[in-house]
C-alpha cells in the first residue's frame, strides 16, 4: 500500500483528499421530527460507521485524546481545548460523511477542520465556552446566595439543619444542570452543520441545532438513557471501552444530523 493511501500515516493538516463541502446539501428550514425509537437507531448507525474502519477510528481517538491531554496540562493553553474541540469534531463529521458515501476514513479527517471553515468552528467553540461560563456563574451565584447562612445551616449545635443545607446545594447543582441542557442543544449538531453546509454560520448553526433537538425531545431522551448505559460500560474496563464507544457516539451524532436535517 502506497504512503498516500495508508490510513494510518502520521497526521497532517493537508486534507486535499477530504471533500470540503456539503456538495449541494442544504439544511432543512424546519428540522424534521422523528420517532422516539430513532434514539436507539442512531447508535446502531454509529456502530456501523465504526465497523467500516475500526482501526482508523481507534487511531483517531487515541491521537485526539493525547492532544487534548497535552493541551490541558499547559497553563492558559488548556483553554484551547474548548476552542479546538469543534474543529476536531467538524473534521470527524466530514469523515463520517465520507464513510457514509463509501469513501475511506483516514487520520487526515481528524485535522480536516483546520483547513475548512476553521474560523467559524473556533468561533463556535468560543461562543459555547462563554455560554458554559455564564451557566456556571449563574449556578455559583445561586449557591452563594444561600451561602450566607450555609455555615449555620450545617451546624446542628447552632440550630441548623444539615439536611436542608445539603438540599439547598443539590438544588443549586440542579439549576446549573438545567441551564446546561439548552446550551448543549445549541452545540450538538452545530459542528456538522458548519462543515457540511458552507452557507451556515455560527449563529444559524446553533439555532438549527437547538431547533433540531427541541423537535426531537423524545428521541433524545431515549438516546440519553442508552448513551448513559454505554458510557458506564465503556468506563468499567479502565476506560478502554471508549476506544469503541467514542467513535460510536461520534457516528451517532452524524446519524442524527443526517436524519433530522437531510431526512435520510
Amino acid at each position: 500500500m502506497g504512503e498516500e493511501q495508508n490510513p494510518y500515516k502520521a497526521p497532517e493538516s493537508n486534507v486535499d483528499n477530504v471533500p470540503t463541502t456539503g456538495q449541494g446539501e442544504t439544511p432543512a428550514p424546519e428540522p424534521r421530527a422523528v420517532d422516539a425509537g430513532r434514539g436507539v437507531g442512531w447508535f446502531g448507525e454509529g456502530w456501523q460507521l465504526f465497523k467500516a474502519a475500526p482501526g482508523v477510528w481507534i487511531a483517531n481517538i487515541v491521537i485526539l485524546f493525547v492532544i487534548m491531554m497535552v493541551l490541558s496540562l499547559i497553563p492558559l493553553v488548556s483553554l484551547l481545548t474548548n476552542l479546538l474541540s469543534p474543529v476536531f469534531m467538524g473534521g470527524l463529521m466530514m469523515g463520517c460523511r465520507d464513510l457514509d458515501r463509501g469513501e475511506p476514513l483516514t487520520v487526515n479527517h481528524l485535522f480536516a477542520g483546520f483547513s475548512h471553515r476553521t474560523g467559524t468552528l473556533i468561533g463556535l467553540g468560543a461562543l459555547y465556552m462563554v455560554l458554559v461560563i455564564v451557566v456556571v456563574a449563574i449556578g455559583m451565584a445561586f449557591m452563594a446566595g444561600m451561602g450566607g447562612g450555609m455555615a449555620t445551616m450545617m451546624d446542628p449545635n447552632a440550630g441548623g439543619d444539615p439536611a436542608a443545607a445539603g438540599a439547598a446545594m443539590m438544588i443549586g447543582m440542579l439549576v446549573m444542570m438545567a441551564l446546561l441542557i439548552p446550551v448543549i442543544m445549541l452545540y450538538w449538531f452545530a459542528p456538522a452543520l458548519i462543515v457540511l453546509h458552507p452557507e451556515v454560520g455560527v449563529i444559524d448553526a446553533m439555532k438549527l441545532s437547538f431547533a433540531g433537538c427541541l423537535k426531537n425531545i423524545l428521541p433524545f431522551l431515549v438516546y440519553g438513557i442508552i448513551g448513559f448505559i454505554i458510557a458506564i460500560v465503556a468506563t468499567i474496563p479502565l476506560g478502554l471501552g471508549w476506544l469503541v464507544a467514542g467513535p460510536v457516539f461520534i457516528g451517532s451524532i452524524y446519524a442524527g444530523y443526517k436524519e433530522i436535517f437531510l431526512g435520510e
